[in-house]
């Protein structure tokens, strides 16, 4: 990707995020929509653009205004940019992969369906938010991990891997029966990070407003702004999960995952080469494995 259309990009997702909560009810359809949709939104008019959400014309343009740009032109250049690539890249994927039956089909568009996912969280991803979700992490006397439902999955995976490099990590998942009671000493110097992709979990987005309520720092690992986590977290990153079919994808959500636990165990590298180095010991003694 060329550098600065991925700056571009990331420069207006980013922007729209930061000042989501700040937006007009007018604003937010407006944002939603570019977030969704950007491939139809970069070759629409500002008159469109209000047409297909549902505001006035001057209303998307005072939107544009308010993100910083130089008029609606400027952020639409921003949109175009990002879609072009993206064309280019569907079209280099399509010729390299050819379909011979209709089992082949379904597999091959899963994995192309998982790619492109992964392909739109590294293009939408804030470094800032990333960066100080990593730091949070590292300065947190105790981190809650929440994922309920198919999010059980992300979130006992995350919870698992940051234990064997940090030993304050609770996990809080889909058939624990006392979810508040594990939270009753959650107070402003630990850190809970909630997990969920639509369609969202009521019982986790409870479960960050009661540590909230706590004064606990609250993080997020979701889809977008409109997530209610994101609502109600100090810190949030997103991930893709779309998927063609009755379950969703959470390849994007794991190697977002994969790349936080990475970025704090490099941050801590002298005091998990010991605790690891003692692991292996003890793996060994014990033949935990084949």
């Amino acid at each position: 990707m060329n550098p600065e259309k991925e700056k571009n990009y990331i420069d207006l997702s980013s922007r729209i995020k930061g000042n989501f909560r700040k937006f007009s009810e007018g604003q937010k359809l407006i944002a939603t929509y570019l977030l969704k949709y950007s491939d139809k939104a970069a070759f629409f008019t500002a008159a469109k653009l209000g047409r297909v959400v549902g505001v006035s014309e001057s209303t998307v343009v005072r939107f544009a205004d308010f993100l910083g740009y130089k008029g609606y032109p400027a952020l639409q250049k921003d949109l175009q940019n990002r879609i072009k690539n993206k064309l280019n890249t569907v079209s280099r994927l399509k010729r390299s992969i050819k379909i011979a039956n209709s089992g082949e089909s379904i597999l091959y568009e899963v994995f192309r369906n998982d790619i492109d996912n992964i392909q739109k969280t590294m293009d939408n991803i804030s470094r800032e938010s990333f960066n100080k979700l990593v730091e949070e992490m590292l300065n947190a006397d105790c981190i809650y991990i929440v994922g309920l439902r198919t999010a059980t999955s992300l979130a006992y995976f995350m919870g698992y891997t940051l234990h064997l490099i940090l030993k304050n990590v609770t996990t809080i998942t889909f058939g624990v029966s006392d979810l508040f009671e594990r939270l009753i000493n959650i107070n402003e110097k630990d850190l809970i990070i909630g997990i969920t992709f639509p369609r969202y979990t009521l019982q986790t987005v409870e479960i960050m407003e009661y540590a909230k309520k706590k004064g606990a720092k609250t993080a997020a690992i979701t889809d977008s702004v409109l997530s209610p986590l994101a609502q109600l977290a100090d810190v949030s990153v997103f991930a893709e999960s779309n998927l063609n079919s009755f379950i969703d994808s959470f390849t994007a959500p794991l190697s977002l995952i994969n790349a936080l636990v990475t970025a704090v165990g490099v941050k801590r590298r002298k005091q998990n080469l010991e605790s690891l180095s003692e692991l292996e010991e003890i793996w060994e003694k014990y033949k935990v494995f084949y």
